[in-house]
């Protein structure tokens, strides 16, 4: 129980940081403060990527090869998911074509954060770590994707993912 409180408070504390840092900088107009919460985003998320090949890489070395990637999403929303936030993902789904759809209907990042609607428009810089997370995990798997998050109500969260392990190209040897 101590560690999920200090994992809690270190992601606040990153999040924290990353936008204090940007703030140093004055910021004139609205176009330039939004462009600012982007770098923001983007700099949470590459941190979440390398700590989601860490921590894959840890994870796996003693596991057998996954035969596809419905069982690589399988082994993110039980055992990567479970042991990052002591849970599994509620609810996988996929169209078969490189879509998947993961919930998580009590996010633990999250569940800090009042439940009320006003603090929607703030979830995007509490969830791009976990999408970086998952998006380095994928990665270090072989596939490549694009990872998105959305929150509709606190503490739900949706995590759509896609992408796809690369095919090998045919070469001519002529």
């Amino acid at each position: 129980m101590a560690d999920e409180a200090l994992f809690l408070l270190l992601h606040n504390e990153m999040v924290s940081g990353v936008y204090k840092s940007a703030e140093q900088g004055e910021v004139v107009s609205a176009a330039k403060a939004l462009e600012e919460n982007g770098r923001c985003i983007t700099k949470l998320e590459n941190m979440g990527f390398r700590v989601g090949q860490g921590l894959i890489e840890r994870f796996t070395k003693d596991t057998a090869r996954f035969k596809d990637e419905l069982d690589i999403m399988k082994f993110i929303c039980k055992d990567f998911w479970t042991t990052v936030f002591k849970k599994q993902i509620d609810n996988l789904r996929t169209n078969h074509q490189g879509i998947y759809v993961l919930q998580d209907n009590k996010f633990r990042l999250l569940t800090q954060m009042s439940a009320g609607k006003q603090y929607l428009e703030h979830a995007s810089k509490y969830l791009a770590f976990t999408c970086g997370l998952i998006r380095g995990g994928l990665s270090n798997l072989g596939i490549k994707s694009i990872v998105t998050a959305e929150v509709s109500s606190m503490p739900a969260l949706q995590i759509l993912t896609q992408g796809s392990i690369p095919r090998p190209q045919d070469h001519n040897l002529n």
